[in-house]
């Protein structure tokens, strides 16, 4: 079972927020996939099948970022599941520039809440992340938490709706590896 897993933040006040960019690719790839509605699961919304022969779990957590982990209990419960190669976490990053995303296979947090609540529940690094760029700050803001917790502007929202095809496509990369 291979797991893809949306960040963001649940509730309508949200949703068209920056830091709910994982949530929308999550919800881009059940549509192309033709997954199953989500549905209520352990701590998150999941949606479940076969892609290109591969059993897939696509998961919203429904904690709010910070507790993101608290969503992979039922992954952790599996003793066949490995994070370094069935783990794909969906993430906002403020540090790179919207309309561009960055795929790693490991590495820290950065800072990012969700990442950190994902590594203390995996008790590793070593898992896969999609970083979906939402920056730069604009300038004179310091406070990045009220930036990616405020709405894209239609601009920025395009943007991120142009990459969303080479993500989808990222995400299947990883998913045949």
């Amino acid at each position: 079972m291979r797991a893809v897993v949306g960040l963001g933040n649940p509730g309508p006040e949200y949703a068209a927020t920056r830091h709910n960019a994982g949530f929308w690719l999550a919800d881009a790839l059940v549509e192309r996939w033709g997954l199953p509605p989500f549905r209520r699961g352990e701590r998150a919304r999941v949606s479940e099948g076969d892609v290109a022969d591969v059993p897939v779990r696509v998961l919203k957590p429904t904690t709010y970022m910070n507790e993101s982990g608290a969503a992979l209990a039922s992954l952790r419960a599996d003793p066949a599941f490995n994070p370094a190669t069935d783990l794909l976490i969906l993430v906002d990053e403020f540090r790179i520039p919207t309309g561009t995303f960055r795929v790693r296979s490991e590495g820290s947090a950065g800072g990012h809440n969700g990442l950190k609540s994902i590594e203390a529940s995996l008790q590793s690094q070593q898992y896969p992340r999609l970083r979906i760029g939402v920056g730069p700050l604009p300038e004179g803001v310091t406070d990045w938490s009220e930036y990616v917790l405020a709405p894209f502007d239609p601009e920025q929202r395009e943007k991120v709706a142009a990459v969303m095809p080479q993500m989808m496509d990222e995400v299947e990369k990883w998913l045949r590896s």
